[in-house]
């Protein structure tokens, strides 16, 4: 479900869109759909997302997730590839997760905005077909990343296995769980239709829509199922996980010599769980309402339906740029990392060529001293 929702306002606003004007198809294949409207009198549903403000307002809020998420999740992906103290197999997953979201940011948010505001599909046939997958795609491998690092933990925490995993064990994983997501999200392409349909005298609209074959149950089992995969077994997988964790280092006896490294794991752990209640608590508002939607249909007819599903997905859309501020408020080695970038790019001001050279050399050091310690 939570794929759905990416793609999903496209999909939920567009066919509300349709069933305002009542409209009836006149042909129809596989890629395309043209139809007419009826003749009798339809009534137009409430639509605050008309309104200058609320546009505004909309337009700040998306804006503002889109730069603090590529700006952030950029960092992330940067820091590590920079600095070889933070290149470990944990943090490789970290990448990976800051990689979709990045995806989710640039692939979904504007796209997903400009759904909103115009009420109708305007990016055209191919992209109808590649940019729910991308956004599919992009979705699935941050859970599953998250699941991944997780068990990761688990392992090394709860069964005391010394031996971490390689940084080619760690590629592979990666490379897995970019296939298998891609295999779950192909359902958003094959099962997808592009239209047009004609609004008597003059005016017609795009539309963006799964097309399932049969009857329209099918979508709500796909719905109901993809809330499974991607947001109820991820989240037990991720609470049993980490309630194991937790209960380990609790009951930990802290020998002498090991108690920097106790309390290093309980606060990357205690990070880790914070980025878990993040992603279910930002993204349990927008499941609810679709679950709504998938039960009782009517709910498509609801007083400012538009706005409620786009406040939602504002909602859920912030877990893509908090990541990176826990990373920075939670875990030293990446602060000390975001930090020392700022100072590598202040401007210098106007001094002699060696007081440059010696400032140089001075950020060099400060970019490169910090804790070797691993998340």
């Amino acid at each position: 479900m939570l794929i759905r929702f990416l793609v999903g306002i496209a999909d939920q606003l567009n066919m509300t869109q349709v069933e305002e004007y009542q409209l009836e198809p006149k042909s129809s294949n596989c890629c395309s759909t043209t139809g007419t409207v009826n003749d009798e009198p339809f009534l137009k549903l409430d639509d605050s997302t008309k309104l200058v403000g609320v546009r505004v307002i909309l337009i700040l809020a998306y804006s503002t997730i889109i730069l603090f998420g590529v700006i952030g999740n950029s960092l992330v992906i940067y820091v590590v590839c920079k600095f070889k103290h933070l290149r470990s197999v944990n943090n490789f997953f970290i990448v990976n997760l800051a990689v979709a979201d990045l995806l989710v940011n640039t692939l979904c948010l504007p796209f997903t905005l400009v759904n909103t505001l115009y009420g109708e599909w305007k990016f055209g046939q191919v992209l109808c077909f590649m940019l729910p997958y991308s956004q599919g795609l992009a979705v699935h491998v941050s859970t599953i990343t998250m699941n991944v690092i997780a068990l990761d933990r688990h392992r090394s925490i709860v069964y005391h296995m010394e031996t971490k995993m390689s940084k080619d064990m760690c590629a592979v994983v990666i490379v897995i769980t970019w296939a298998v997501s891609a295999l779950l999200a192909s359902p958003l392409a094959i099962f997808r239709e592009y239209g047009t349909f004609v609004i008597p005298p003059y005016q017609s609209i795009q539309v963006c829509t799964e097309h399932w074959p049969g009857s329209s149950a099918n979508g709500s089992i796909y719905s109901i199922s993809a809330l499974l995969v991607q947001y109820g077994l991820p989240l037990a997988i991720n609470c049993v996980a980490y309630i194991s964790i937790w209960n380990k280092l609790k009951n930990h006896v802290v020998y002498i010599g090991r108690n920097d490294r106790h309390q290093h794991r309980k606060k990357t752990t205690k990070m880790l769980v914070t980025m878990v209640v993040v992603f279910a608590v930002s993204w349990l508002p927008l499941h609810a309402f679709q679950l709504a939607v998938d039960i009782d249909s009517t709910v498509l007819f609801m007083k400012d339906f538009r706005l409620l599903f786009t406040v939602f997905h504002i909602v859920a859309m912030c877990s893509t740029f908090v990541n990176p501020i826990l990373y920075g408020w939670m875990n030293n080695n990446y602060r000390v990392a975001f930090l020392s970038m700022c100072k590598c790019y202040q401007p210098f001001s106007s001094q002699s060529r060696h007081s440059k050279s010696r400032e140089t050399q001075k950020n060099d050091r400060v970019c490169t001293d910090f804790k070797s310690t691993n998340l």
